[in-house]
């Protein structure tokens, strides 16, 4: 019987192509969005992947969904934390909610997800997490605070939880994109980009299918032995 596996912010960027990749290996794949229903529509009928809208922000909107994806796909063994957003500004002008939109969207949302699954792995002796953090999560980026701290706390995440399942069988590990091309990164002004490209030294930003194959190499039935792991995915440009 395939694993189940959901993709927070899946119809998109990044988790697009997880999803993508997960089905294609023969994984049953459920992508989460949170509000471009358009979007998601278009990926469905694109990929067959059925996509299913909550707030990962919101414990309780969690825990029905992963509800209903049990009841109608099987129970979750994997789970990809992708979800993320941006509300850019220096801290000087951030808002409090700036502030908790990010934290909550990005952070937050990875306990909301590990928490409504991980009873279920611990009693299957199975399960696999993975938290997609980011570079600036590790190197910090000016105008990020917010973002900065949300990724960094991702890293902290991964590596407590991994301690808590690792003798029932979950492992749970993190992957830290560098400049990925998706539409999150291509909205940055084209000369700021121009310098980013300029300090990675493969000389080219990320593709989406880059970290995708980073997620199919950690949720493996036979990854079994890493556990607690950053894997950076970045071109070089961070080697921490």
């Amino acid at each position: 019987m395939s694993r189940v596996a959901v993709v927070t912010g899946g119809t998109r960027g990044i988790g697009k192509a997880i999803s993508v990749a997960l089905k294609k290996a023969g994984y049953k794949v459920v992508a989460n969005y949170g509000g471009n229903d358009e979007a998601a529509k278009a990926f469905t009928e694109e990929t067959g992947i059925p996509s299913l809208k909550w707030d990962v922000g919101n414990f309780a909107e969690c825990e029905a969904a992963v509800q209903k994806i049990a009841a109608e796909h099987g129970p979750v063994d994997i789970v990809v934390n992708n979800a993320g957003i941006t509300r850019d500004a220096v801290l000087h002008r951030m808002t409090p909610t700036q502030w908790d939109e990010v934290i909550r969207t990005n952070l937050a949302s990875c306990f909301n997800m590990a928490r409504v699954v991980i009873d279920k792995m611990r009693e299957r002796a199975f399960g696999r997490i993975v938290n997609i953090g980011s570079i600036n999560g590790q190197a910090g980026q000016y105008g990020q605070v917010n973002y900065a701290a949300a990724k960094s706390g991702i890293h902290g995440f991964t590596k407590a939880l991994a301690q808590e399942g690792a003798a029932k069988g979950i492992t749970v590990n993190a992957i830290a994109p560098g400049y990925v091309d998706t539409d999150m990164v291509r909205a940055v002004p084209p000369a700021v980009l121009e310098k980013i490209i300029a300090k990675i030294p493969v000389g080219r930003l990320g593709h989406a299918e880059d970290i995708a194959r980073g997620v199919l190499f950690l949720v493996a039935d036979d990854a079994d032995f890493i556990t607690g792991a950053t894997l950076s995915i970045n071109g070089g440009q961070h080697m921490y």
